[in-house]
Parts: structure tokens; sequence; C-alpha cells
């Protein structure tokens, strides 16, 4: 590859890695994706469920968004009450991960105080 205004050819090793909600495969036979595109993504693929698909995940992401978010936010937020995390498990997260991400990190940013219990009502 060579960079813009640059006369030297630089040889770059790159991954790429790229999501979808769509099945590229069958978009491939109605013709609505490239052929020779799918087939460069396609040499590792990794099928993840949706997150309502595996929901045992919810209380140990919820504690990670957490941990992460306390300290992103100065904050000592010290964990989601059982209501809270039944609560979470039951929804569906259409948004999948990253929406359940951003609801605990509304709920970090509004905690009162610097120590306080995640609640959902």
């Amino acid at each position: 590859t060579e960079r813009v205004g640059d006369t030297r050819v630089r040889k770059v090793d790159v991954r790429v890695i790229a999501a979808t909600n769509v099945n590229l495969r069958d978009a491939v036979k109605e013709g609505t994706f490239r052929e020779d595109l799918f087939y460069r993504l396609n040499v590792f693929p990794i099928e993840a469920p949706a997150l309502r698909e595996r929901r045992e995940d919810i209380p140990a992401l919820v504690d990670h968004f957490i941990r992460r978010f306390n300290v992103e936010e100065g904050k000592a937020v010290v964990g989601a009450s059982a209501e809270t995390l039944a609560f979470l498990t039951a929804y569906d997260w259409p948004g999948n991960v990253r929406q359940l991400e951003n609801a605990v990190y509304r709920a970090i940013v509004l905690a009162d105080g610097l120590s306080a219990r995640v609640v959902y009502y």
C-alpha cells in the first residue's frame, strides 16, 4: 500500500473483523451481497447468539460493566440488586450487549454519591 503523498510502497498485515445481523450466505443467494466479498470475510466465521439466547451471561456482563464504569466515572457502585438482575435477565435486549452496556452506564452515571447499588424500577 502507498500512503497519501508517499512514493514508497509499504507492506501491511491486517485482519478484518466484521459483524452483521444479516445472514450473508442468504444475501449472496438473493444477490444483495457480493459473493467475492463474502468469501473474503468468511475465512473464519464466529457466530455469537443474541444476548436473549444466552441470558446466563447477563449477571457477569453487568458485573463487568459496573466495575469498568466505576473506574471511568469515579464511582463505587457495589453491584446490582437481585431484583435488578432478575429484571435485566428477563428483558430481551434487542440491542444486544451494547444496549445492556448503555443501560448499566446510565445507571452508574445517575447513581447518587460514591457508593450505591444499581436498582432498576
